[in-house]
């Protein structure tokens, strides 16, 4: 097939999971143009054939106050599906990537029927699109794709209640290589974090205040002086700072360390003994996905995907949203039992492996686009 991929090229993990997905499938021998304002960062690690990779050009005259990038994306989309003869739009995370899609599809019917698959990843149904500027066009832009799919069935549950959406809509989970996320002997890097043999508790994410980063900060307060433990922080955003000024305030601030963005995600997690997560809303988790696969046992708040990804008293704990305290025995119940730590790190290797890996989900992907491709 010759599929078009659309996703926001930054670190969020929809343009991971839409990079991935494409590459992927280019092993495979299907041919993959990315269309997008620039090259997502996965991509650009190293070169993979059958992939083409199409930027989106942005004019700037002084008339429009806004850049016009749904109107300017749109257009590329139909170059590059009229002249490199597309068979199908992927387009990942609904705003504005499907309404671009359908502008594009409405454009190219006279010469040709291009199918437009739209993936929703979580925000873009949870938060940006139930803005009232917004919510009319994400359900108009759902209904008139071809396929829908979703990340979790917790997201395609909110979708249809949020926007009343009458549309089929296919749950295909997020997925992950676990030939590179795998257990790795302990690196140089884990005596540089923990030089003292300190138990270390990871969490990484764009500390966006859904995530709630400062309760990681909090449950390290609880339990900092019955165990020696430090807390490794990736990544970067909005709560940063004040994340720093709460491990001030509570006196951890020798224990918390951060590392800011990084791309080497699985040595770093090969240094972890817990993941932490306790995010307010979540639809996936595939932040937690990478440290299962990795052996790292999970604790999470009981929120949108995650009960789907964790299993309770299994792979990790689940607790309910803000609950610090129970969050806090349970990280001490697990690094304070050696046999049962060892049980939780081996099963949450097998579930990631088992059923996220992924050559189970990318011909579950391959299915759909030819049963979509099947209505022509």
């Amino acid at each position: 097939m010759k599929i078009g991929i659309t996703c926001y090229p930054t670190y969020g993990g929809s343009g991971v999971v839409a990079t991935e997905l494409g590459k992927s499938l280019a092993e495979k021998g299907h041919e993959v143009h990315f269309i997008s304002y620039a090259m997502p960062f996965r991509l650009s690690h190293n070169f993979v054939s059958n992939i083409y990779f199409h930027e989106v050009e942005m004019g700037n005259y002084p008339l429009f106050e806004f850049p016009l990038y749904g109107l300017a994306l749109t257009s590329k989309m139909v170059e590059v599906a009229k002249f490199e003869n597309l068979d199908l739009l992927h387009v990942h995370y609904a705003i504005p990537h499907a309404t671009s899609a359908h502008l594009a599809k409405e454009i190219l019917a006279p010469h040709k029927d291009l199918k437009i698959i739209t993936t929703l990843h979580g925000t873009d149904i949870t938060l940006v699109g139930l803005e009232p500027s917004f919510i009319h066009l994400v359900k108009f832009s759902i209904e008139k794709s071809d396929g829908v799919t979703a990340v979790s069935r917790f997201l395609k549950e909110k979708t249809i209640t949020n926007y009343e959406i009458n549309k089929e809509i296919e749950v295909i989970p997020n997925f992950i290589d676990t030939s590179v996320f795998k257990p790795q002997a302990d690196s140089c890097l884990k005596q540089k974090l923990a030089p003292n043999g300190e138990k270390l508790l990871l969490h990484t994410s764009n500390f966006r205040p859904v995530k709630r980063v400062t309760d990681t900060i909090r449950m390290l307060k609880e339990i900092e002086d019955k165990i020696p433990v430090k807390l490794v922080l990736v990544g970067d955003g909005p709560d940063r700072s004040e994340c720093e000024r709460l491990a001030r305030e509570l006196n951890v601030m020798s224990k918390v360390v951060f590392l800011g963005k990084q791309e080497g995600l699985v040595e770093i997690l090969n240094c972890a003994d817990l993941f932490l997560i306790p995010s307010q809303s979540e639809s996936f988790g595939l932040a937690a996905l990478e440290a299962m696969a990795c052996g790292v046992p999970v604790i999470s708040s009981s929120v949108g995907g995650l009960p789907e990804l964790v299993r309770h008293n299994e792979t990790g704990y689940i607790a309910e949203i803000g609950d610090i305290d129970r969050m806090a025995r349970y990280t001490l119940d697990l690094l304070t039992n050696g046999k049962k730590y060892k049980m939780f790190s081996d099963k949450a290797r097998k579930r990631a492996h088992d059923k996220f890996r992924k050559d189970i989900i990318i011909p579950q992907y391959e299915a759909y686009y030819e049963k979509v491709l099947g209505g022509s």
